[in-house]
């Protein structure tokens, strides 16, 4: 008797475009927002496994965090940290 072997799923990479249109999301929201929510906010329809991909992604790479009450962004870009830092150097 032969074995079969499984074949592996191919997987799906998103695209930077669909990456970058979560991410704008996200970060436009300015509170924090269910998966439900981030969906119906979202241009176009995405994949749920590929939005998944990309909100583990974005976690993994710092810039969004999960709470009991949905997904909030927590990125700062250099320049507002530099800002900051230069604002806390001071003694007024």
């Amino acid at each position: 008797m032969p074995i079969l072997l499984e074949r592996p799923k191919p997987l799906h990479s998103p695209t930077l475009e669909t990456i970058q249109m979560v991410e704008g999301t996200i970060r436009d929201a300015k509170q924090v927002i269910t998966i439900a929510e981030l969906k119906r906010r979202l241009p176009r329809k995405v994949n749920h496994n590929t939005l998944k991909t990309i909100l583990d992604y974005l976690q993994k790479s710092g810039k969004i965090e999960f709470t009991s009450d949905g997904i909030v962004w927590i990125f700062l870009p250099k320049e507002d940290i530099a800002a900051i830092l230069h604002k806390g150097r001071t003694w007024t």
